[in-house]
């Protein structure tokens, strides 16, 4: 972190006019930034901070842009978070302390990781987005979650001004939730994130049933790190759409998570209905499940539709705008209440101006 006394040395980024944002999301949906800034470096926020329109109509921080959906011209400032540098902090004989610019792709962290026989992130291998949205959500799969090897990370406070060091106890993770997603919201810019993973020899965590069975299908009983790293590859690459290919944001809804009394009125109705019992007494249902029931999985509706393999994933056939992926996607939250009185909640990031 740069001193003070030095930030005027320091390389001020240009801030750009009416940028398409189509090569910037997932989606591949266009819509222009008003605004739009390139971070290549932690040290030229406070450069930035210094201008005082620089925060006017706030700002988005976009990363991967594999989880949100824009809309129309977008009014806050874009920042690009292209911030990549990765360094070992320090490592004994079991473990190793790894920093990572936000910016960095978060499947490439984990290919590098796996290449160097460092275990904790192979589970979480082809998650899109970038090191930055990690801790956000919390991202987890296949029984594993980011918090786990997550020791902590750099932020950069966009009300005042300065940096601010978060430990693992102050992200209050939660199941894709953390501090930043609530009370944080949209103050913080994330510049680097230190995780702590093992060397070998290791314990994998290979108990999830959709890896297991992969591992059994290949007659691997007895899976290295990178046996497991290959077959989450494999799992998710059959599972979705490859965004470079088809238009997606992987999954557009959050699973609901319900009262038991309102499951059981639903499980007399529908006694096929998938579920998974939560903390508090609470149910939560798969989305993809109750919009396939609704008739909606692989659906197409002009440049828009459902994912053929999963109902849960909205995709862009081509030249889709915004507005039409958003009305979609109202269509077939009305159609889930009306059948089943569940609320299906975005879980991308509407971002920009809407018409309902």
């Amino acid at each position: 972190m740069a001193s003070n006394d030095s930030y005027n040395e320091i390389h001020t980024p240009e801030i750009l006019r009416n940028v398409n944002l189509a090569p910037y999301n997932t989606l591949q949906v266009e819509a222009l930034a008003e605004r739009f800034v390139i971070l290549k470096a932690a040290k030229e926020l406070p450069v930035l901070f210094k201008n005082g329109n620089f925060t006017k109509d706030g700002v988005w921080v976009l990363g991967g842009g594999s989880n949100v959906l824009f809309q129309g011209r977008v009014q806050p400032l874009v920042l690009k978070n292209e911030i990549k540098e990765l360094e070992v902090l320090d490592e004994d004989e079991q473990q190793v302390r790894i920093r990572s610019g936000a910016g960095m792709d978060w499947h490439q962290l984990v290919t590098y990781c796996v290449n160097q026989k460092w275990q904790g992130v192979e589970n979480l291998a082809l998650i899109p987005g970038t090191v930055g949205a990690a801790p956000i959500q919390n991202i987890g799969a296949y029984g594993v979650e980011v918090g786990e090897v997550f020791e902590s990370l750099q932020a950069f406070d966009l009300q005042k001004g300065t940096f601010r060091t978060f430990e693992k106890e102050e992200c209050d993770f939660g199941y894709r939730d953390s501090v930043f997603k609530n009370r944080y919201k949209n103050r913080f810019v994330i510049t680097s994130v230190v995780l702590r993973l093992n060397k070998p020899p290791y314990s994998l965590n290979t108990e999830y049933q959709s890896l297991k069975k992969w591992l059994d299908r290949q007659n691997i009983t007895n899976p290295s790190l990178e046996d497991v790293f290959r077959a989450v590859v494999a799992i998710r690459t059959d599972k979705l759409p490859n965004p470079g290919d088809l238009g997606n944001a992987g999954s557009f809804f959050k699973n609901p998570v319900i009262t038991r009394k309102q499951f059981v009125g639903l499980k007399n109705s529908f006694p096929s209905i998938p579920f998974y019992s939560q903390p508090d007494n609470k149910i939560k249902i798969p989305a993809g499940w109750l919009i396939e029931q609704t008739g909606w999985k692989g659906k197409r509706t002009g440049n828009v539709g459902t994912y053929e393999n999963q109902a849960l994933v909205i995709v862009n056939h081509g030249g889709a705008t915004g507005q039409e992926i958003w009305d979609l996607a109202q269509k077939i939250r009305t159609s889930v209440h009306k059948k089943f009185g569940i609320e299906l909640v975005p879980e991308v990031n509407i971002v920009g101006r809407t018409n309902g």
